[in-house]
């Protein structure tokens, strides 16, 4: 039976399907912002009500599913906690920074109704640097007056703290003992599941079905479940007939079934691994790069730029296809300019690391040494 652990070592480690998976799900984002940026909120409201319901709520769960999977590697590869969060960091932080910046800074004064001077002294603008301690604010004062979600500048950043939680809880499971009880993962991921529907069945008395995206806690869950996923890979099988079972099992339970919503991330987590470990052959798009980060941070900014530029930005269609040639443009120079070269602190960090580590064994060693013999 080949299981997900030797699928994996199949590709050497690296399969292209997780980098061709990161742009479709970028893209995607953009996709689902349509109907808000075009329509309102209204128009995002019928989206959740509509047939395409479950797609577009799958699309953040399978975004975090992925991102688990991939961050297990890099926790297992790490020899330090504190590498492994300082990774994370170079990854998440540059270019999140400088995205807030260019927005406050370049594309607020451009399409905002109000002078430049009360623009810059507006609280809307001071509040939202709170965006690089990782604190989302979504407004500029007075941008895209006439569009039909006006001032919202970066909606997709409430993403933002959820995923800070993941980093830390996966932190905190380590600390406790990961690598000694696994186990810890999926009880982990189950009860935060079955908590969140017993809190909100408490309060409502109803079934758990949100109108919108899947609540934030629910994508800690599935960040856990594709941890999880990592860590049992040599026990889960990988197969076609598991893939599409677990694939309707995820449509359904996002449309129709009561506390659907509680379960479904566990199944698109396996519809994720399995759609990352296929290995198609690397294109232009995925060697050597990872645009997929910049499109999910300028997507939205770049949809209310659209808007704003005609009347034909103001159609689904017209939005996506200038928004996702905006957003890449904007990629390709972060990825170039500052993703990447961010990335390459991973080696002088990797060497502070292993200094720290000779210097407590030789201070381990002195210790053993300088010990009494009985």
């Amino acid at each position: 039976m080949q299981t997900i652990g030797s699928k994996l070592a199949s590709t050497g480690g690296r399969p292209s399907g997780f980098d061709y998976l990161r742009l479709t799900l970028a893209v995607s984002v953009i996709a689902m912002h349509t109907a808000i940026v075009c329509y309102s909120f209204p128009g995002e409201w019928a989206l959740w009500e509509s047939p395409a319901r479950p797609f577009f709520r799958a699309i953040l769960p399978m975004f975090f599913a992925l991102s688990g999977f991939l961050v297990a590697g890099s926790l297992e590869r790490a020899r330090t906690l504190p590498l492994f969060l300082g990774l994370r960091v170079i990854r998440i932080y540059p270019a999140l920074a400088v995205e807030a910046l260019l927005s406050a800074f370049i594309l607020g004064p451009i399409f905002t109704s109000l002078p430049l001077a009360e623009y810059f002294h507006d609280p809307l603008f001071a509040r939202y640097f709170w965006n690089l301690i990782g604190d989302p604010q979504y407004v500029l004062p007075g941008a895209f007056p006439y569009n039909p979600l006006p001032t919202y500048m970066n909606r997709q950043l409430w993403t933002v703290p959820f995923e800070l939680l993941c980093y830390l809880s996966l932190a905190g499971l380590s600390v406790i003992g990961l690598k000694r009880w696994p186990s810890l993962l999926p009880v982990a991921a189950i009860v935060l599941a079955l908590g969140y529907g017993a809190f909100k069945f408490w309060h409502t008395g109803q079934a758990l079905y949100v109108r919108g995206p899947l609540p934030g806690l629910m994508l800690v869950v599935a960040f856990l479940a594709g941890v999880a996923m990592y860590w049992f890979r040599e026990r889960l099988p990988y197969g076609r007939g598991w893939f599409i079972g677990m694939l309707v099992a995820t449509i359904v339970l996002l449309s129709v079934v009561p506390f659907g919503d509680l379960v479904a991330p566990f199944t698109a987590t396996y519809v994720t691994i399995w759609l990352g470990l296929t290995d198609p052959r690397r294109n232009w798009l995925v060697r050597g790069a990872d645009y997929s980060y910049g499109i999910f941070l300028y997507g939205f900014p770049m949809q209310q730029a659209v808007a704003a530029l005609g009347p034909w930005g103001h159609t689904p269609l017209g939005n996506f296809i200038g928004s996702v040639a905006a957003a890449a443009a904007f990629a390709g120079v972060s990825w170039t300019f500052i993703e990447k070269p961010a990335l390459r602190l991973r080696k002088p960090m990797e060497r502070v690391e292993a200094r720290w580590l000779g210097r407590r064994a030789g201070q381990k060693h002195e210790a053993l040494a300088a010990r009494p013999l009985d």
